[in-house]
């Protein structure tokens, strides 16, 4: 008996790391962006971003030396990533068992941010009951689309259809890959999803052609966020209604991204609210824009959801880790 005692701490470990990740964001937040992962990340990309990009000044863009440097870039970064991660789990592993999940949660918790993301939305759907001008304001912390020229329904409706995106990119997909791969897993995923955030463009950005330098990224992205968007889809949904559910592939179809429209076309179903970019488009287009209690339902909504993936998936990594003890047994 005393023999399987170690056996299973390290079985549930991944899920209480969990755990402990979820409630460090809950109680802490987000840490110094001195000392904070993802910013490190982003310094990263935008240095290597100068490298795999041309100027804009430069004229007709080229396709493979930018995309050769962008996914060489991407490549090295992932290593760097996935490596520093794997050497700070190693670390952990000589630490008493007992406080090994622990700081593997607290190591967890940079690469998820659910409480900023909440707080953010809050605060636009707070801003709009000042004035329009304040609600597009604090939008633009949000989102990365020009949101001078957005009406009062169109800055909520990107609050949360930016809410229900991040839902996935920033919690539940990095959860998830945490219990596959552990904590270079989810460290990998973060560089993947801040890489396609900054350089998966098409055309100029912020002087420079990103077309082909950010091809890699962009498709990276898209691999990795597949399973992780269509579950984070389907947990909003829940199984109340079968109709919505088997609406919401032909609604995820409705976006370009091949995985952002399953989680915004969940929370448009579940509202049962439209939700739409204007000229990309348009989700659960015949139902009414959503209204200033849309928000904290929403809000709501994603709590439970995110709740309910992290114990679906923090059961997955202890079956993970269970059949890893059995192969080295």
């Amino acid at each position: 008996m005393q023999d399987l005692a170690p056996a299973w701490i390290a079985i549930l470990s991944p899920g209480v790391a969990i755990g402990v990740a979820l409630l460090a964001d809950r109680w802490l937040g987000e840490p110094p962006l001195r000392w904070h992962p993802v910013a490190a990340m982003g310094q990263a990309l935008a240095w290597l971003g100068r490298w795999a990009a041309p100027p804009a000044h430069v004229g007709a863009e080229q396709r493979w030396g930018p995309w050769g440097r962008g996914a060489l870039g991407w490549m090295v970064g992932a290593v760097v990533v996935a490596g520093g991660a794997a050497l700070l789990a190693g670390l952990v592993a000589f630490v008493p068992l007992w406080l090994q999940a622990v700081l593997l949660g607290l190591l967890l918790k940079p690469l998820l941010a659910w409480r900023m993301l909440h707080q953010e939305v809050q605060q636009v759907e707070t801003a709009l009951a000042v004035s329009l001008q304040a609600g597009q304001a604090q939008l633009s912390r949000l989102v990365s689309r020009e949101v001078s020229s957005l009406d009062e329904a169109a800055v909520r409706q990107a609050a949360l259809s930016s809410l229900s995106e991040n839902l996935n990119d920033s919690v539940v997909a990095p959860l998830f890959w945490f219990a596959v791969a552990g904590l270079p897993g989810a460290a990998l995923y973060r560089w993947a999803n801040t890489a396609d955030a900054m350089w998966g463009y098409r055309g100029e950005r912020n002087g420079r052609i990103w077309t082909w330098a950010g091809h890699w990224a962009a498709r990276a992205d898209d691999v990795l966020s597949w399973l992780p968007a269509r579950l984070t889809g389907v947990l909003l949904l829940g199984w109340g209604s079968v109709r919505r559910v088997r609406a919401l592939p032909q609604q995820a179809r409705r976006t370009p991204s091949p995985n952002g429209g399953w989680p915004m076309g969940a929370l448009a179903l579940a509202l049962n609210v439209r939700l739409c970019k204007p000229g990309v488009y348009a989700l659960n287009e015949h139902a009414a824009a959503p209204t200033p209690s849309c928000t904290q339902r929403a809000i709501v909504l994603c709590s439970h959801t995110l709740w309910l993936a992290a114990g679906l998936l923090a059961a997955a990594a202890a079956c993970v880790a269970a059949l890893r003890q059995g192969a080295g047994a």
